[in-house]
């Protein structure tokens, strides 16, 4: 498998020896998850897949994800429960009114997060794969949190050591002024704790660990917890941190959400943008029974 480093980015794009579409080998897969480790970021150019091929690549990498879909999975336009349509379409493939529902959702993908770190298990492998881009805008960015945790001082890195900061998932929806949704909604999905710094075992390196989801801090008030949660999220996102996508037609970027934040940007509301997000489970995870 052949790749480079991409110019102003932590990530690697691959750009030879790996067809999405094709069934990968174990050395393969081995591969992309040692990439994964060292650099949290790959690109695959030019490479367009249907739903279902897709589907069948991320498999290869870990147990699916639903996500937020637990939540809107009834009004969804995609119906395979672990697909996420980032995307600003109505069910008749045209762009929605600005006020319906879906973009409403989707504004809230425009904040620093990492997918599904509201539950446990959370996200490990986020794979966005570009179907239509707008003319203007839509850019993904995606922030490294290891270089980021790297750079704090060593009186901050000692504070965070015991903290932990509880996400939920229908804070960001919350924090934009949306709170229509049912109890039954806002019970979807129970709020998860994680530690603020967290380890990869296979690489020894530490990283923060939080984003838009994370409402409040361990051994703290809430408002001093949410203060520190905004004062880290201000650091992280800094543009040395930071990879700005620009997405082309059969794009696919796979990032570890256990060691970036990432975010879409604004675009013209009135053209279509068509993205299709399949996530893989943390395997790392205790709480994920892989035998069942």
């Amino acid at each position: 498998m052949e790749y480079r480093k991409i110019d102003d980015s932590f990530g690697v794009e691959i750009t030879g020896g790996l067809d999405v579409k094709q069934p990968l080998t174990a050395e393969q897969v081995a591969e992309v998850d040692a990439l994964m480790d060292e650099y949290s970021l790959v690109v695959i150019r030019d490479q367009p897949m249907t739903t279902e091929e897709q589907l069948a690549f991320t498999r290869q990498f870990g147990p699916l994800d639903q996500g937020f879909k637990k939540v809107v999975a009834k009004n969804a336009r995609l119906k395979e429960a672990e697909v996420g349509d980032i995307s600003n379409l109505g069910k008749d493939g045209k762009p929605a009114a600005r006020t319906d529902k879906r973009i409403l959702n989707n504004i809230a993908n425009q904040m620093w997060h990492s997918d599904s770190s509201f539950q446990k298990p959370a996200a490990k492998y986020s794979m966005l794969h570009s179907v239509r881009n707008p003319s203007w805008g839509g850019d993904t960015e995606f922030a490294d949190l290891k270089a980021a945790y790297d750079a704090l001082d060593e009186r901050t890195k000692a504070s965070l050591a015991d903290k932990e900061a509880e996400h939920y998932a229908l804070h960001s929806r919350f924090l934009l002024g949306d709170d229509s949704y049912t109890d039954e909604q806002k019970a979807a999905i129970e709020p998860a704790w994680w530690p603020i710094v967290r380890v990869n075992p296979a690489t020894g390196r530490s990283h923060l660990y939080m984003g838009v989801h994370a409402r409040q801090v361990s051994g703290m008030t809430v408002p001093e917890g949410r203060m520190l949660l905004l004062d880290l999220l201000e650091h992280a996102t800094q543009p040395q941190f930071v990879y700005r996508h620009k997405w082309r037609e059969g794009d696919t970027v796979i990032w570890d959400n256990r060691a970036t934040l990432h975010r879409g940007r604004a675009f013209d509301l009135d053209e279509p943008r068509e993205l299709r997000r399949t996530t893989t489970l943390d395997d790392r995870a205790p709480e994920l029974d892989l035998t069942g």
